[in-house]
């Protein structure tokens, strides 16, 4: 049995974006009661936790990532009290809880902000990261918001621009001050004395800037562009050397993993969008001593062949010592992958391979809601469309709306997420798929990754194994996943087709093929056959 302090090494986490997953009260939002409700369903996928997305008090300029009051729950979905009982209700479930945490900025309704801005001289001051306008009056530099534009803004009050590296009402704290650092910190201990069991950490990287306020390079012809923003966003045309991923961040991650070692048995996942995402995401979970997991946009991304997929994996252990990875296929920002990856497969068929092949890899797994079911994107109209990153980069991006719409329940109006018209449309091709429709469907998606994460449960290599690749052919995926050693370890060869094409293939050693696991292959001798969409899991010999 995973000993309890480590649920996370190996765990799988449900993601809910609150806005979308249940709406209470008929208000046409997602709500904490409503999270409560569903928490029975959420337990019966074998999952280890849930992350929620933030319900603090904000503005919602950025639908929670711009949070004005760090210690409340934003009316819109409850209380504190609302989310005191989920807390125990999902304790109560078996369920580990963990939440966003968005410190790299603030609203600029944030009375910390507001204090800020009055002057130079105030308690707040330097809270921010404010700079001289240049002798001409543009930017301090070239740098660029994510969501379009300058990522500085001029405020009248102090003759200075504040930097933003998203909104312009999302400005960032400045982590080089000890005291705005110290009240972050504090921020955090006030939900791990809630009883929170970890923390998403929004930007990880994003905490400190170059206090030189040196200009970014642009990408040199030819080489790669930051995976965390579309192609089409200016942002990716410049190596983000200055403002962001500083030297500095370390140390930051040490104090923020001595807070959390005051308390057992939680955890921190940390987001990153960087140039040089895997590179990042090692160093800082190696060591024991930072973060304990973080997650790239390398299986978050187009490209998904078993060749590129192999390509993340080797990458990733040739730089990771023993950094702890999380993967994951789709969130709340990005295309989802039944779309992402699956646009041109079997609808049902792909995306019970690719949820087994990711449950697979050695790391822990977030699973975004609706994943499960198996929804594609949805298709969110212009005048329906309410993220503003959206906005700014329409037609060519259209935003991170279509895998926030509603989660549907059952087939029915509104997919019985709201009694009402909801804050973003249901989309019509979710409705065959609502949960009750799949629910006693044994060839459903939902029952796949029931099935799957049940297996895995009860295979310790799936789950803290190391992972060696095999060369199992270009068209297949294959790795070994091993715990101990001899008789006292498991030895597990995982083998995934992720193609519509039939695929042989000579097997590494003799071994025992798995049930339990819900996909099929043929042994003959040392060849398995994998029909299209399938995997195998065999008992190394």
């Amino acid at each position: 049995m995973q000993d309890s302090t480590f649920w996370w090494r190996g765990g799988v986490i449900y993601q809910i974006y609150p806005r979308s997953f249940m709406d209470s009260n008929g208000d046409g939002i997602g709500d904490l009661p409503g999270i409560t409700e569903k928490l029975d369903y959420v337990a019966s996928l074998n999952v280890d936790g849930i992350w929620l997305s933030p319900f603090f008090t904000s503005p919602m300029l950025d639908f929670g990532y711009d949070i004005s009051d760090y210690r409340d729950v934003d009316p819109m979905f409850g209380t504190l009290e609302d989310f005191k009982v989920l807390l125990e209700r999902a304790h109560g479930l078996g369920l580990k809880v963990m939440i966003d945490q968005v410190i790299s900025h603030t609203s600029d309704q944030h009375p910390w902000f507001q204090e800020s801005r009055q002057d130079r001289t105030n308690d707040k001051a330097d809270w921010f990261v404010w700079a001289d306008p240049k002798p001409d009056g543009t930017p301090p530099n070239n740098w660029l918001s994510i969501f379009g534009g300058s990522a500085w803004t001029f405020d009248s009050r102090r003759r200075q621009y504040y930097l933003h590296n998203f909104l312009e009402s999302q400005p960032d704290v400045n982590f080089h001050h000890p005291a705005a650092r110290q009240a972050q910190l504090d921020n955090l201990r006030f939900w791990l004395e809630l009883g929170v069991d970890g923390f998403r950490l929004d930007t990880v990287n994003f905490y400190f800037h170059d206090l030189e306020l040196r200009d970014n390079p642009p990408v040199p012809a030819g080489e790669t562009k930051t995976l965390g923003a579309p192609d089409s966003n200016p942002y990716t045309w410049q190596r983000h050397i200055y403002d962001l991923s500083r030297p500095e961040n370390l140390n930051f991650l040490k104090d923020l993993r001595a807070l959390m070692d005051e308390f057992p048995g939680t955890t921190t996942v940390g987001e990153i969008g960087d140039d040089n995402p895997l590179e990042r995401m090692a160093e800082y979970t190696a060591g024991g001593d930072k973060l304990h997991m973080a997650y790239g946009f390398d299986l978050l991304n187009a490209p998904h062949s078993a060749g590129y997929i192999r390509e993340v994996i080797e990458r990733f252990q040739r730089l990771a010592g023993d950094a702890w990875p999380c993967w994951a296929l789709s969130n709340h920002d990005v295309v989802r992958s039944a779309t992402r990856w699956g646009a041109d497969e079997d609808p049902v068929a792909y995306p019970k391979v690719a949820l087994a092949m990711v449950m697979s890899l050695r790391g822990s797994v977030c699973l975004y809601q609706g994943e499960e079911l198996g929804l594609p994107e949805a298709d969110v109209p212009f005048e329906r469309i309410q993220d503003p990153y959206g906005k700014v980069l329409w037609p060519e991006f259209k935003g991170r709306d279509g895998c926030r719409t509603p989660m549907p329940w059952r087939h029915a109006p509104q997919g019985d997420f709201s009694a009402v018209e909801p804050w973003l449309p249901v989309e019509p091709r979710h409705l065959p798929l609502a949960v009750e429709n799949q629910q006693d469907d044994p060839r459903s998606v939902l029952n796949a990754t029931r099935t799957m994460l049940a297996f895995r449960r009860v295979h310790p290599a799936l789950i803290d194994g190391d992972l060696t690749l095999v060369d199992v052919g270009e068209d297949l995926l294959g790795f070994i996943r091993q715990t101990g050693n001899g008789q006292d370890g498991e030895h597990l060869l995982c083998l995934f087709n992720l193609t519509g094409d039939t695929l042989s293939t000579s097997l590494p050693q003799s071994g025992t093929p798995l049930q339990g696991h819900g996909f099929a292959a043929a042994l003959d001798g040392d060849i398995l056959t994998l029909p299209a969409y399938q995997a195998a899991f065999i008992s190394l010999d």
